[in-house]
């Protein structure tokens, strides 16, 4: 195992760019597969918006903002581009940093599950909005698909939380603290 310590500064940070692109397709990964624990009434946790979340959290609302616009786009590219996911994430990236910003949460593991868990309903709720906005489903479908998919998300997201942020959080402080 290669001490990080020992890197040069360069080399450090071309392996950090490493680990936050492979996470990142780690969750794209996720995204599209179900395996065994990761489903609940056909819903899986929303491991793009976890990422964001564990991105933002401590970064400026700059950095947050065009994370949210990266893995938006990403995330419209690999399902439809209608309702627009770009738009969730933005939001979801600027509320979490301006969270940060002002201090209102500490930077544990249980706060960043809480807002997971918020920011999950938060997303399905915009999502259900935009589906009411352009007309494509009847209200009332909507308003039934959305109880159950916003909790299911919310659910399987925030208990999936921990095994996303802890080691990228830990990379990310042992990072800060040689830089």
């Amino acid at each position: 195992m290669i001490k990080v310590a020992r890197l040069s500064p360069k080399t450090r940070q071309i392996l950090n760019g490493f680990v936050i692109v492979s996470s990142i397709l780690l969750c794209i990964f996720f995204s599209l597969t179900r395996l065994p624990g990761m489903e609940l009434l056909g819903i899986g946790p929303n491991w793009l918006m976890m990422w964001v979340i564990a991105w933002s959290v401590k970064r400026t609302i700059f950095q947050a903002v065009v994370a949210g616009l990266t893995l938006g786009l990403i995330q419209d590219g690999i399902t439809s581009s209608y309702p627009s996911h770009v738009v969730v994430l933005v939001l979801i990236a600027y509320i979490t940093a301006q969270i940060q910003k002002q201090r209102y949460i500490k930077e544990d593991l249980m706060s960043v599950v809480l807002i997971v868990f918020m920011m999950s309903l938060f997303s399905e709720t915009l999502l259900a909005f935009q589906y009411v906005i352009s007309g494509i489903r009847p209200l009332d479908e909507i308003w039934l698909d959305y109880q159950q998919i916003a909790l299911s998300s919310a659910i399987l997201s925030s208990l999936w939380t921990p095994v996303l942020y802890y080691p990228l959080n830990n990379w990310w402080e042992n990072i800060k603290t040689l830089d």
